[in-house]
């Protein structure tokens, strides 16, 4: 009987990354945190493959104090001569993460707020391959939340519902957690020279994920704080996010709704502005002119002015409904 051939073995399967192979780094951007730094460092080793320490002209040394008592081969201090704020920081180590080769890239703060033993639950979705960024949210338990700070508590709020509006992921919150990691999948996409510099850094990277497409995760995390002062300045967050944040929003439509795609949440969102312009508009011009005269407008006139507003109001729930629903969900890598 003829023996039946061999079958030959496929080679045009998408070749995979074996797991060994899965290098992990984490970058720390430091100013003014000599007091955390050295016990940050020693958290993460033995956790990740390599530390890239970022000096951002830190007046108190951190940079030096890390180079002295770690080794180069596991600690890469990188300095700048110029404070450049956490998003420059974090640039400078995300291209030197890249360049030396590593798979995925943690953000953590040298301030000690961050705890290290979290670091597998943070890295779990992109080992699993379910997503390309993942990020921290202190908010998922409702016990722990509640030892926030209540003004952090209020005003993390607001931030997660205008950063939802603004980058198009309504399914994250906390969007100022620090505690982040990134895929070079996506790292290497990312347009990392207009990043945002200060402490709107976090809300900007997940605005240029959703330009990418990028699939996000939040990782439930407790509220930790110690007694490391925060560098961030209310005041300079209630003047320059909103502003930032409806900068983002303007992009991100034009970007998904205009350029790359023409569909029904472009449509109802046009026509939804367009009435509410028209309704509002011809109102109030027919308020004015019936506060000049003394005579009421007719149940006509009210009429044309409120029924645009409410079809424009209609229209644009839809177009934020058709939003919601266009989350990307499958992983860039």
């Amino acid at each position: 009987m003829a023996q039946a051939p061999t079958p030959k073995k496929r080679t045009d399967w998408p070749a995979q990354e074996p797991e060994a192979a899965i290098a992990i780094a984490a970058v720390i951007p430091c100013f003014k945190v000599a007091r955390h730094i050295e016990a940050v460092v020693a958290g993460l080793l033995g956790q990740v493959k390599h530390i890239y320490v970022v000096d951002d002209a830190c007046p108190q040394g951190s940079g030096a104090l890390v180079a002295e008592r770690f080794p180069p081969s596991a600690v890469t201090v990188l300095r700048h001569t110029a404070n450049r704020g956490v998003g420059g920081a974090m640039v400078t180590g995300y291209r030197a993460a890249l360049a030396d080769g590593h798979t995925i890239v943690v953000k953590m703060d040298g301030d000690g707020q961050m705890d290290a033993a979290l670091l597998p639950a943070l890295l779990a979705p992109l080992l699993a391959g379910e997503a390309d960024y993942a990020k921290g949210n202190r908010f998922f338990d409702i016990y722990t939340a509640a030892g926030m700070p209540r003004a952090r508590l209020i005003g993390n709020a607001a931030l997660s519902f205008v950063t939802k509006l603004s980058s198009g992921y309504w399914d994250v919150m906390d969007p100022t957690n620090g505690y982040t990691a990134i895929h070079r999948a996506a790292l290497a996409r990312l347009p990392l020279d207009r990043l945002d510099c200060g402490y709107f850094f976090e809300s900007d990277m997940l605005f240029r994920l959703s330009t990418i497409r990028a699939v996000v995760r939040d990782v439930p995390m407790p509220p930790r704080y110690g007694e490391e002062a925060s560098n961030l300045r209310i005041m300079s967050v209630l003047l320059s996010f909103p502003g930032r944040h409806a900068t983002r929003l303007a992009k991100r439509f034009f970007y998904m709704y205009l350029l790359r795609d023409f569909n029904v949440g472009t449509i109802s969102t046009l026509a939804g502005l367009a009435l509410l312009a028209c309704g509002g508009g011809f109102g109030a011009w027919h308020w004015i002119i019936s506060a000049r005269t003394g005579v009421a407008a007719t149940t006509g006139t009210v009429m044309l002015s409120v029924l645009p507003i409410i079809v424009g109001v209609q229209l644009l729930l839809q177009a934020l409904a058709f939003d919601i629903a266009n989350l990307p969900r499958r992983p860039l890598q």
